[in-house]
């Protein structure tokens, strides 16, 4: 039982998971002990900031218990303005609360402070700033790392009383208290002993606090293991950074007023501080910016007009419905208070557009908007495609609107420069956001600080299932995978790995800064939030969804590749002699650009490109704009389910049935099936008669599966609602006609689908920029393919794979050329010429010199003449060898080994020349009639050296290591045949997991790569065995391979650099989304091996599982005793081939009781010719439709 003596007090002086890595106190599970200890107040101190400040007073107010914000600053006592590595790396610690909201502005004005101007090594501020910014603050010591405290402990008792006396002064008598802690340690019974003494003869009041940096004392544990993931540290290490007991937890009132039974006003006065502290947080207010309107206009009227004139522009004729959604808008608007948003928005857009800087055709919900389409903002009609206004701004909820806008993302951050410039740049700063432990990141980190070997742990990790999209958390894991809780059972230590994972999992492991979030006030952003420095960029403590609670305007400013490459191809088709097509005025219904689609031929298309989407587009077949944003749609996890039906009733409109005839306006558009939310509001609306906002309201609540909301809607629904006075307030479906089990099962339907579907206003948005870059590849394939190589310079497997998707297209790409190539890959007639960006050690410098004197002077002539016209200033001789080795001098010369060998005798005597010219010392005739023998070598190269043309391996080699890809062929050509053979994974095959489960193989399969070892790294295991990693270049890029011991031990012969070989092994896919393979059998390519043929066995088969990981309701299931029979596999894939489709194929093995399936290119259309089929081949009782 806790007495009021005992209940007097509060822990003044406590951590957060948001000191990093350090504190181990979750803040909901902080303030629910502190609540449960008998505490009605608690403080929370995180290090040198204020991240957790909101959360943690809104988890006050829900345990009804009184929130003490503060922090536990870092004080550099020479100043914040010096950084001299010997003498400012020391800083003191000292805590601060604020007392009133005076208080806390001024606590985040201290807090922003030490991060903008005072950071080094921390967040540091000093006397003199907390002099300035003192009123409203309380005060304390701090705990042996404080100031003061050091000073008692290095015997400089004057200067602790000094210091005592100055923070007096700063914060005033009855605002600065000594602060006196007992975790056991003998340098705090030495601090306490002096602050009793000051407290005594300088009448400065005592405050007892515990150091709390976890809640429990059993905690300790985890809270080391967490300190050593901090430290890279592993917990066996005696000399890291550790607490020295397990006494820094939580403790309850009782358990400090045991401590500190001899200065009970110690313990009374932390309730008295607490008291004192009363800050509030306004969450209703909103802060947003002021749009500085021409002169006598407001911003009502303003934007009325503005909409007026881009609706004239827009629509031909505007219908008396156009006008009143108009109308509707700008009112709704204006009610809520964002008429300035939405100029706000229309200006920088317009700054954009008038500078020519790309900007999207929209991005959300905001496409619903006919304010945003009029205004330019979007680009998309939302009365053409039945997008809602209500989806984007909901009237009967009042939240901050939320418009997304995508720029070129080589110009994005001139827009970010115009808004700052405009509003200030006091008052616009960008997004933090915190990375957290992920389930098998957790794994992984204390697997390291336990000091457990690396395959035990990967073994448990990769027990965790990836699904992409889901937090896949280890208790989900735990309930779902036998496996995992067999380990678990098995062994100890990995039940302790798990434990200790569980109770970090979860907690912020660093701070970031957002990709795209910016957040604009009207008043200096230090008034409302505290600021941080992520690097040189200046952003907030608070993540994006606490800036909208506390009424702050945040936007997304992205930076989208695709618009660059659009931009790019646009240049191109100018710069290739044609007019620039107007993108904008596409009508979207080119019958060849569907056919181009519907072959998958999607490679660089926007949305479209991936493995699995060409897959789905050639079941598709799109032949509409609506199907491009159904597509879209449909192919994500959930939605997913419904592509079957939707292809089959696109395909037979006469399996296309409806509930009832009122849901056909609505459904007609994607052939019967719901996909969209906005159908799903269309039909609580049309249906029962809600109003939209309400229809809203209810879709809200069913993909959040709020049970309690959704039970009472459905009613509603069903049965209508009436209010007291005995109106009708919604219809509800019976009234409107609909027979109540027709009622009920729409409503279940929807109740089921709501939770995935998808918003259409985003995807029609999207589905424009897919449509203009399918336009682009077909009608200007040179021109596209050159702008998206250009856009993925830096990333050769991609650069790759969109070469190769070249060569398939009869695009040619040609190497480097001096007198051709400019930074970017270019087009050459109907050819691409490289990008001179993508030759390794070449600079921007260098290749705008190269540029520029092709420019002024025309082509070069000779590698001599190149060298005098380019300011070799720019250009040194590593950067001319790169060229030569990547072809770039091939057009004046195709013999690079000599030129090679001369090119750093031609350079020096280019130099050596300029030079003496520059001194007056003789001219290059004067050298020539002196018969001097260096002006004879510089007259004639042919006095160089000669040297053979390299041999075309070698030139391939050379190409590689500057160009990062072979450009005029590639070493394996004559192996290809043999490899499409015998591989069942190439490198251009996992760009991602998804890609992976698209070509239907699992973590953890069994694959066969083959290509030349470009990389090998041999090592030493603990054990003292040999094992090594394998980098090996395939047709299309790298693999990563793994070969343990007994594997290297087996096939180390084989094992030589630029050996062509082939390699069964399984898949090894990790959090990180980085893929290898884990070697079992290898054997040089060619070589017979029984092994290694059977492999492409399993390229017919893999784990049975859709690309969202569930299965669909239709399958077709053929059953063999096992997969050993080569002939039968080959048969029955010949047949499945004849007949594509979207029904997945389920190989069932009765010998091993699995179920395996089929790649997705062996999915079929089920009828009778292919059951016929495969039942003359396995017999009746071996095949079946599910």
């Amino acid at each position: 039982m806790v007495t009021n003596m005992e209940k007097n007090f509060t822990h003044l002086h406590v951590h957060s998971e948001f000191s990093l890595l350090d504190g181990f106190c979750r803040i909901n599970a902080l303030v629910k002990a502190a609540a449960e200890k008998g505490m009605d107040s608690v403080a929370l101190t995180d290090h040198g900031v204020l991240f957790g400040a909101i959360d943690f007073y809104k988890a006050c107010q829900k345990e009804k218990i009184h929130p003490v914000i503060g922090c536990e600053v870092y004080v550099s006592p020479r100043g914040l303005e010096q950084k001299e590595p010997q003498l400012d790396k020391e800083r003191f610690h000292l805590i601060l609360l604020a007392e009133n909201n005076k208080g806390y502005k001024n606590l985040m004005r201290i807090v922003s402070k030490g991060f903008i101007d005072g950071f080094y090594y921390k967040p540091r501020i000093d006397h003199n700033y907390l002099k300035e910014n003192s009123e409203g603050l309380i005060c304390l010591s701090a705990c042996i790392g404080g100031e003061i405290p050091q000073m008692i402990l290095n015997n400089d008792v004057d200067g602790a009383v000094q210091r005592c006396l100055l923070y007096q002064n700063i914060f005033g008598k009855d605002h600065f208290f000594l602060e006196i802690q007992d975790h056991r340690l003998r340098e705090e019974a030495l601090v306490n002993e002096r602050m009793l003494e000051f407290s005594k003869k300088y009448e400065i009041p005592l405050v007892a606090t515990n150091d709390v940096h976890y809640i429990n004392k059993e905690d300790s544990e985890n809270h080391d293991v967490l300190l050593c993931i901090q430290t890279a540290a592993t917990v066996q290490e005696e000399k890291r950074m550790r607490f020295p007991n397990n006494e820094f937890y939580l403790k309850s009132p009782e358990e400090m007023s045991k401590l500190f039974l001899d200065v009970p006003e110690a313990i009374e006065n932390s309730n008295r501080i607490a008291k004192r502290c009363q800050v509030t947080f306004d969450l209703e207010e909103t802060h947003l910016p002021k749009f500085e309107l021409p002169a006598n206009e407001n911003a009502k009227d303003y934007l009325k007009k503005l909409c007026i004139q881009g609706m004239q522009k827009k629509y031909q004729n505007a219908s008396s419905e156009l006008d009143d959604r108009l109308e509707y808008e700008l009112d709704t608007i204006h009610t809520m208070g964002f008429d300035d948003y939405f100029l706000i928005v229309w200006d920088f857009i317009k700054y954009a557009k008038d500078h020519q800087i790309m900007v999207g055709p929209g991005r959300g919900s905001a496409a619903g908007s006919v304010v945003a389409y009029c205004l330019g903002i979007t680009t998309i009609d939302p009365i053409k495609y039945q997008l809602l206004f209500e989806r984007f701004l909901n009237p009967e909820r009042v939240t901050m609107p939320d418009i997304d806008v995508d720029f070129c993302y080589e110009r994005r951050q001139e827009v970010i420069d115009y808004v700052v410039h405009k509003y200030g740049e006091d008052r616009v700063a960008q997004i933090i956001t915190f990375g957290t432990m992920a389930a098998r990141g957790a794994l992984r980190d204390v697997g390291r600080a336990l000091d457990m070997p690396y395959n035990a742990v990967d073994r448990v990790a990769k027990e965790i299932p990836i699904h992409p999209g889901a937090n896949v958390t280890i208790k989900d894991a735990l309930e779902e995978n036998p496996e995992l809780r067999k380990m678990e059972a098995a062994d100890e230590d990995v039940a302790k790995l798990i434990r200790t994972a569980q109770s970090i999992e979860g907690l912020s492991r660093h701070a970031s800064t957002h990709a795209a979030g910016v957040v604009i006030s009207d008043k200096p952003l230090v008034e409302y939030i505290p600021l941080y420095r992520n690097n040189d960029a200046i952003t907030t403590q608070f993540p994006m969804g606490l800036l909208e609670d506390l009424g702050l305007l945040k936007m997304d400013f992205l930076g989208l590749r695709t618009l660059t490459v659009i931009r790019d191809a646009l240049e191109n088709i100018v710069l290739s002699g044609r007019p620039c097509p107007d993108l904008e005025a596409l009508e979207m219904n080119d019958a060849k650009v569907y056919e181009m689609l519907s072959k998958g031929d999607t490679m660089g298309v926007f949305q479209l490109e991936s493995r699995g989407m060409q897959q789905f587009m050639k079941e598709l077949q799109p032949s509409n704009f609506e199907d491009i944003i159904a597509g879209i749609s449909l192919y994500r996890p959930g939605p997913m389910e419904q592509i079957p039906r939707y292809i089959e009733n696109k395909k037979n409109p006469n399996c296309i049935s409806y509930d009832h005839p009122i849901l056909e306006p609505i459904l007609n558009v994607t052939y019967g099936c719901m996909v969209y939310q906005e159908q799903v509001m269309q039909i609580f609306r049309d249906v029962a008669g809600f109003s939209m906002g309400r229809s809203d309201l209810v879709r809200r609540a069913m993909s959040k599966k709020k049970g309690d909301v959704m039970e009472a809607e459905g009613q509603v629904f069903i049965h209508g609602e009436v209010n007291e006075n005995g109106k009708i307030v919604v219809d509800g479906a019976i009234r409107r006609g609909v027979p109540e089990k027709v009622a009920i099962k729409i409503f279940v339907e929807m109740k089921d689908f709501a939770k995935y579907a998808f918003n259409k206003s985003h995807a029609a948005a999207y589905a424009v920029i897919s449509y203009q870059t399918a336009w682009l590849k077909y009608f200007h394939p040179t021109a596209f393919m050159a702008a998206l190589m250009s856009s993925i310079m830096d990333d050769e497997k991609k650069v790759a794979k969109y070469i190769e998707d070249c060569r398939k297209i009869g695009i040619q790409v040609l190497p480097p050329n001096i007198n051709a190539s400019y930074e970017k890959f270019s087009v050459s007639e109907n050819s691409i010429c490289f990008g001179l960006g993508a030759v390794k050690g070449l600079g921007k410098n260098a290749i705008a010199a190269i540029i520029e004197a092709r420019k002024k002077s025309g082509d070069f002539q000779s590698l001599r003449e190149f060298c005098e016209r380019v300011d070799l200033k720019s250009l040194n001789k590593r950067s001319i060898e790169s060229l030569i080795k990547g072809g770039a001098f091939d057009s004046i010369g195709n013999n690079r080994a000599q030129m090679l060998a001369t090119a750093e005798l031609i350079v020096d005597q280019v130099q050596r020349e300029k030079k003496d010219r520059l001194s007056g010392q003789m001219s290059l005739l004067d050298m020539a009639n002196l018969g001097d023998s260096r002006a004879m070598l510089i007259l004639k190269e042919e006095h160089f050296p000669q040297k053979e043309p390299f041999s075309k391996e070698e030139r391939l080699v050379l190409e590689k290591e500057v160009l990062g890809l072979y450009v005029t062929g590639h070493p394996l050509e004559k192996y290809e045949e043999i490899l499409k053979k015998t591989v069942t994974l190439f490198s251009n095959m996992i760009d991602s997991y998804q890609d992976l489960k698209d070509a239907g193989i699992r973590d953890g399969q069994q694959v066969s790569v083959g290509g030349l070892i470009a990389e090998l790294k041999t090592m030493m295991t603990k054990k003292g065995q040999m094992m090594c990693f394998l980098t090996i270049e395939d047709l299309y890029g790298r693999i990563e391979v793994v070969v343990f011991p007994r594997t290297y031990d087996e096939y180390r012969n084989y094992l030589k650099q630029d050996q062509p070989i082939v390699i069964k092994g399984r898949i090894n896919y990790n959090e990180e989304a980085q893929t290898s393979v884990i070697a079992s059998q290898i054997c040089p390519i060619g070589q017979p091996s029984n092994q290694l043929k059977t492999l492409k066995v399993e390229e017919i088969s893999a784990p049975y599982e859709t690309t969202n990981g569930t299965q669909l309701q239709k399958k077709l299931v053929l059953s063999f005793d096992d997969l050993t029979e080569k002939s039968l596999i080959k048969t029955v894939k010949s047949v499945l081939i004849k007949y594509p489709g979207p029904v997945p194929v389920v190989l069932y093995l009765r010998n091993d009781h699995k179920n395996f399936g089929a790649n997705r290119n062996l999915w079929v259309t089920p009828g009778e010719a292919l059951i016929s089929e495969l039942t003359h081949i396995l017999g009746n009782q071996n095949v079946e439709v599910k």
